[in-house]
Order: structure tokens, then C-alpha cells, then sequence
């Protein structure tokens, strides 16, 4: 009888938690991108992240991860750092392959609300800037989608 009355109340509590982590203030057209609460870069194991220190660019294999990000910015409509691109050379394959790091510049903007997730807003595009050495075949400038 302890346990399942045990059982009812953690479940309620339960219950009344997620009630009110889905509540959330009504949206009115004046609400501004701005006024919002912040908005958050989404990783590729769905997990909503602010001024993270790393970022994996390549979800698949791990090839490719921004590290030792210094966020100067991350504000509502726009996010920026420093950091590496550390690039995995994939010679002779991927496994054998090497990492090296290139001074880089991150730009995160172009924020949507967050499908299934009321309230949230994550970025939906990175901007990767080289101001010097970058891996080879690519451009000094790289503009990505990032997923949802």
C-alpha cells in the first residue's frame, strides 16, 4: 500500500512539473525577437546549448568540432565567437586520419521559433569565417543550415 501510495504522489508531482515547465506566457504580435528569453544553438543530439565551449559540426563521424570557443555576443537575434575548427584530414581514411585545428571565426543567426518546443528559439544558420589558414577546399567563408 506504501509503494503505490508512493507511486501516486511521485507521479502526480510529476505530472504537476511538467504542467508547468508547458506553461508559458502568451505570445503577442508585438513580442519582438528581441524581448524573447535567449535563444540557444541546437547540437546534434537535440540538446539545446548556450555559449557552448564545443560544438560538433560533424555529427555522423566526429570529423569535424569547434573547440575553445570565447563567445563575445550571444544575444537574441545573433551569436559570435572565436575559436578552432578542428578538421580531421581523413588521409589515408577517416580512422587513420589526423586533426588539425584553424583559427576561426563562428556566427550563429537567423533564429526560428523551435518546432515541438513552445517557447524555445534556437539559430538556424552558422557562418564559419578562416582569417587565415582553413582546410583544404574550402572557401575563407562557409555558410551552413544548421538542423532542428
Amino acid at each position: 500500500m506504501r509503494a503505490q501510495r508512493a507511486k501516486t504522489t511521485f507521479l502526480a508531482c510529476v505530472g504537476a512539473a511538467v504542467a508547468a515547465a508547458t506553461v508559458s506566457a502568451p505570445v503577442s504580435a508585438s513580442s519582438a525577437p528581441r524581448t524573447r528569453p535567449g535563444t540557444a544553438v541546437v547540437d546534434c543530439t537535440e540538446k539545446p546549448q548556450v555559449r557552448p565551449g564545443t560544438f560538433m559540426l560533424a555529427c555522423g563521424d566526429g570529423n569535424n568540432v569547434l573547440t575553445s570557443l570565447r563567445w563575445s555576443r550571444w544575444q537574441p537575434r545573433v551569436a559570435e565567437a572565436e575559436g578552432r575548427d578542428m578538421v580531421n584530414d581523413c588521409r589515408p581514411y577517416c580512422a587513420a586520419g589526423h586533426f588539425h585545428g584553424y583559427r576561426v571565426h563562428v556566427r550563429l543567426d537567423q533564429p526560428q521559433r523551435r518546432p515541438g518546443h513552445p517557447g524555445q528559439w534556437h539559430y538556424t544558420r552558422i557562418t564559419l569565417t578562416y582569417p587565415a589558414d582553413r582546410p583544404a577546399a574550402t572557401p575563407s567563408v562557409v555558410t551552413s543550415r544548421l538542423w532542428n
